[in-house]
């Protein structure tokens, strides 16, 4: 059987200081055979891990993924051969998505603690005849209730579930996975074989999102963006 797992992030990211020799090796001792790499906003940690893998046989087969901050919360496109810039509507992205004969991926349709990046349900119900699919349970679920209502919400709109990975971090690499038949090479496969894949979860690690928190901080302070931090800051007083 194949491993394939999805929505996962390198130090590409904002928030991810994962570099693609340590996630390679990762991705090798925990026998993923293929990874969807899905940076916030860009395709270049994708492109650039795909090219890693070519130079080593292709030993793990990469999937280029974004994902993508619209509007109405974030949506992923995966199979992508050109960035879908951040901002734009949920439908505008959604059709750019399609335009590149991608699959339009919604992640973490539930999660309390990142409710600003979950994408409007409003979106999902106005598109679910054009999403391939949706996360029923995030590896950064912190809470198990929060696994319970994205499979709701899956089921509400009859919508094919799949599972996210989301990880950050190397500790998170090789824990929530799905099995089947073949590696999905496009996205025509991809849509076939996620209808019968096995599902293989495991809870959070919470510490992984304190690393995250304090990645995203040395970054914009690296970037000198102070403005931001200040931001974060207040808003974490004001909670």
């Amino acid at each position: 059987m194949i491993r394939l797992e999805t929505h996962c992030h390198t130090r590409y990211s904002k928030d991810s200081l994962l570099l693609h020799s340590l996630l390679y090796m990762k991705c090798r001792l925990c026998h993923i055979d293929a990874i969807a790499i899905c940076e916030h906003n860009n395709i270049l940690g994708a492109l650039k891990f795909k090219g890693y893998c070519s130079t080593r046989k292709n030993k793990v087969f990469v999937i280029v993924g974004e994902e993508i901050m619209t509007s109405s919360g974030e949506v992923v496109g995966l199979y992508l051969n050109e960035e879908i810039p951040a901002g734009l509507s949920c439908d505008e992205t959604i059709d750019r998505i399609i335009s590149q004969g991608g699959v339009v991926y919604v992640p973490h349709p539930y999660d309390e603690k990142r409710s600003k990046t979950v994408l409007d349900e409003d979106c999902i119900s106005k598109n679910s005849y054009r999403i391939d699919c949706i996360e029923c349970y995030n590896g950064r679920n912190v809470d198990e209730n929060y696994g319970i209502q994205q499979t709701r919400i899956a089921n509400k709109y009859g919508l094919v579930k799949v599972i996210g990975s989301d990880a950050h971090t190397l500790m998170e690499i090789g824990r929530n996975y799905m099995e089947m038949d073949c590696i999905p090479k496009n996205s025509s496969e991809f849509r076939d074989v996620i209808k019968s894949c096995t599902f293989h979860t495991k809870p959070c690690i919470k510490l992984a999102h304190k690393v995250t928190r304090v990645v995203k901080l040395i970054k914009m302070i690296v970037k000198g963006n102070f403005n931001e931090i200040y931001r974060v800051i207040n808003r974490k007083i004001k909670k």
